[in-house]
């Protein structure tokens, strides 16, 4: 019989360089992937087009960590076709009691409209998905966590595999031995996601961006 995989496992995994996913909602096995090719951001390389500008000066929204991280997980699985499964969700919701997994979530008053979370290993981030119920607010969600990885002493933000969405904000793909080299450098800091304990105004959030892009 297989070893089950537990939080634990998981933690090892990310730091060798590869991680889990499902082939379905319903499918209860996990598979490891490990790609030729990687997609990361490049923290001083996020791309903020105008219109995303304008929407983030307006404050529309409100942008808290860590206050609802299962909601966010769950609204990430909430797809016609997903690999997060009943196991995954369960992993997850361990990781973040143990403070390995966060969310950035993007509230509009009472309602959760857009959120992303991953897993913080060292000073590298594991991004796992996101969400929008709203025009841009995973693209929103994003900004302001690069800005709190950069605050944070993060050098690495894995985005596991590029999309043309992704692509648009100035993620990259690398090789596996490039990965592999910035992964290992990245494990040695003492980086903390919750460094900055207020959230950022939108004005500062946008200059940092401007200064570092």
């Amino acid at each position: 019989m297989p070893n089950p995989i537990t939080a634990e496992t998981l933690l090892h995994a990310y730091a060798s360089g590869v991680f889990p996913m499902a082939e379905s909602r319903e499918d209860n096995d996990l598979f490891w992937v490990d790609p030729h090719f990687r997609g990361i951001f490049e923290l001083d390389n996020f791309h903020i087009s105008r219109s995303l500008a304008r929407q983030i000066r307006q404050e529309p929204y409100q942008i808290r960590t860590n206050t609802a991280f299962m909601p966010v997980v769950h609204a990430c699985a909430d797809r016609t076709e997903t690999w997060i499964n009943a196991k995954l969700l369960e992993l997850y919701e361990q990781l973040h009691l143990m403070g390995f997994a966060h969310s950035l979530e993007v509230w509009e008053d009472s309602e959760l409209v857009g959120g992303v979370y991953g897993l913080a290993i060292g000073g590298a981030f594991f991004g796992e998905s996101m969400f929008s119920r709203r025009t841009n607010t995973s693209k929103i969600a994003l900004a302001y966590l690069i800005d709190r990885l950069r605050l944070g002493g993060f050098s690495l933000f894995d985005t596991q595999f590029i999309t043309p969405h992704l692509a648009s904000l100035g993620a990259i793909e690398i090789p596996r031995d490039d990965y592999r080299k910035r992964l290992e450098y990245a494990l040695g800091l003492e980086a903390d996601f919750n460094r900055a304990e207020d959230m950022p105004d939108a004005y500062s959030v946008l200059q940092r961006n401007t200064q570092t892009s």
